[in-house]
């Protein structure tokens, strides 16, 4: 049983620069190399850099959405303020969230590790709740003895 806990949020936003992901949805090499490259270009062209000086918190927002029967993965921070270089305000609901916490040496290497905690093993072994869609995210905290840390938040339903 992988390691996660049910935690109760309220609702936010975050402001975010995205990508549609092309790959099909169970092309994973696809999706990861997709992923991968609009990391760098975010990184490279100083867009993220941008989005952190309105963000509320050091928290970044790694977010996988449907849109319009698209996927889009999106950079983030939590805020109120609008940039004209963002794509979307995302909302995410006020209730209950599955939280599975990880560290990894990397940003991409967290966020790719705990999506597949999340959605490969979580999902498929919990029982009294469920996930109904709506956007989700990979949450990166901090770094600590030389490891990013932070957290995959799910909003889902109870059955």
């Amino acid at each position: 049983m992988a390691n996660y806990t049910l935690e109760e949020k309220d609702s936010f936003t975050v402001l975010g620069i995205g990508t549609e992901l092309k790959s099909d949805y169970t092309d994973y090499v696809g999706i990861n190399k997709e992923k991968a490259d609009f990391w760098q270009a975010v990184n490279q062209d100083g867009r993220l850099d941008k989005l952190k000086t309105v963000a509320t918190n050091d928290y970044i927002f790694v977010v996988n959405e449907a849109v319009n029967n698209k996927m889009m993965h999106y950079a983030g921070v939590m805020t109120e303020e609008s940039l004209p270089e963002a794509s979307r305000l995302i909302q995410f609901p006020k209730g209950e969230y599955i939280v599975v916490k990880g560290e990894a040496n990397t940003d991409e290497e967290l966020s790719n590790k705990l999506t597949g905690i999340a959605f490969g093993e979580v999902l498929m072994e919990v029982t009294d709740v469920s996930y109904v869609g709506g956007p989700n995210a990979a949450v990166v905290m901090g770094q600590q003895d030389g490891l990013v840390y932070g957290e995959m938040w799910i909003p889902v339903v109870r059955n």
